[in-house]
């Protein structure tokens, strides 16, 4: 069975997250995708700190796509450096996970 991750990827709203997370869907980076619609962001940027709304997107996706689906993010995002990060799946239901597997490109 594949090693299996949640990509974590926040953009500006939620409307932009499902655009996003449909196209990841529909090129079969990810099996799904979950859409937090608003969270809120306090982080340092360019020497000052934000505060600002933002959408979370979560993918379910094999760990060997991770690369792959930053680089497909970044040609996508409006941010100058998105946060995508892999968070490891360390258990789960085991017909969930196979599923991840095949619903995620092979090439």
């Amino acid at each position: 069975m594949a090693d299996c991750v949640e990509v974590v990827i926040t953009g500006p709203d939620a409307e932009w997250a499902a655009d996003l997370a449909r196209v990841l869907v529909e090129e079969r980076w990810a099996a799904c995708a979950h859409i937090l619609p608003e969270i809120r962001s306090v982080y340092r940027w360019q020497g000052q700190i934000e505060d600002a709304p933002e959408a979370r997107l979560a993918l379910h996706t094999r760990a060997d796509l991770v690369a792959d689906i930053a680089t497909r993010v970044t040609e996508l995002h409006s941010y100058d450096v998105p946060c995508v990060m892999a968070l490891p799946l360390v258990g789960g239901l085991p017909d969930y996970l196979e599923w991840i597997a095949t619903e995620t490109r092979t090439d």
